[in-house]
């Protein structure tokens, strides 16, 4: 199996593959992102019946469906792809991810993946890595990440994506043990807490939702959004909502934790509505395990019951609203 570091050098020689000028918008202003170069590697690495089975269009609606336990293509990458590229996959993942989080990410997609770990994915790539527009998708249980060279104009993590846990079973308790994400639900809650009665009931709504991709639907209008607005906080709770925005992008890359920051700020962070939800309060302690930060341009919604189901769109409020998935 290829090992990291030779994975690393192959990738580097088709860097210079990517500098054409269909190519340049994969070129972001620290260079060109590990994970793009990598889905280059992958790409050419693909027997024509592969291409075949995992290769689109760069506009076919496929791409951009999302769940929250769904796989883009039928074939499983643990069987359907060879040992050097299910490590080039894995690879991708991972660069995706902070150094500081990726090991816990990816440990908690093999752990809910099930016996197959990893291997349960499964990718997609639309277009052409390296002749013009493209995107890579994994997806599988309480996962979907995208990589796209910024093909996909305004759309921070190339589109929606999805992330979640079950680390005690379906049904987990008040704390959360063991969940990988959960530490993001605890501060939002700190924000609540220093909430005032008044803004308290602007906050907290009774019923949630729903959770369905419906959620990640923009809203475009600040009026249309429920939950206490940012600009009715005070300066300390501001800032500590854009505390949360970095817990929350905390898992993620640089480039997009960026990318995201900008696009929150460029749709209005004092648009931003924050919302706890009183149904699924587990163990009915207060500590509210669904919420939801959202703006005209953005939404985040975190959903703890019966176990973490997050849902994340983000959009510079220039572009236009895409079809319904």
């Amino acid at each position: 199996m290829i090992n990291r570091r030779s994975f690393l050098q192959r990738a580097a020689l088709s860097t210079a593959a990517l500098a054409t000028p269909a190519a340049t918008s994969l070129v972001h202003a620290a260079g060109m992102p590990e994970s793009e170069t990598l889905v280059k590697t992958f790409y050419d690495s693909l027997s024509e019946a592969q291409r075949t089975a995992l290769v689109f269009a760069f506009d076919d609606p496929l791409r951009s469906k999302i769940s929250n336990n769904w796989h883009i293509t039928e074939q499983r990458i643990g069987a359907f792809l060879n040992a050097d590229q299910n490590a080039m996959v894995r690879e991708i993942f991972l660069t995706l991810h902070s150094e500081e989080y990726r090991d816990k990410v990816i440990a908690q997609v093999e752990h809910d993946s099930g016996a197959a770990g990893f291997g349960d994915s499964s990718v997609a790539i639309f277009g052409e890595p390296g002749t013009g527009k493209f995107q890579f998708v994994l997806t599988g249980r309480h996962c979907t990440r995208r990589v796209d060279g910024d093909s996909v104009a305004g759309k921070a993590f190339g589109g929606p994506i999805f992330y979640g846990h079950a680390a005690e079973g379906f049904r987990e308790g008040p704390e959360h043990k063991g969940n990988a994400y959960w530490y993001q639900a605890q501060s939002a809650n700190k924000v609540f807490q220093m909430l005032d009665g008044k803004q308290r009931e602007s906050a907290l709504i009774e019923k949630e939702p729903g959770d369905t991709a419906a959620t990640i639907q923009l809203k475009r209008q600040a009026g249309d959004l429920p939950g206490l607005a940012t600009v009715d906080m005070t300066a300390d709770q501001k800032t500590a909502v854009r505390g949360v925005l970095t817990d929350l992008l905390m898992p993620f890359r640089e480039v997009d934790r960026v990318e995201s920051m900008a696009l929150i700020e460029k749709g209005g962070f004092d648009d931003l509505h924050l919302s706890f939800y009183k149904e699924g309060d587990i163990g009915n302690d207060g500590v509210w395990d669904n919420w939801r930060l959202e703006g005209p341009h953005m939404v985040w919604y975190f959903r703890g019951s019966p176990h973490v189901h997050t849902w994340v769109h983000i959009s510079d409020p220039e572009t236009p609203r895409e079809p319904r998935a």
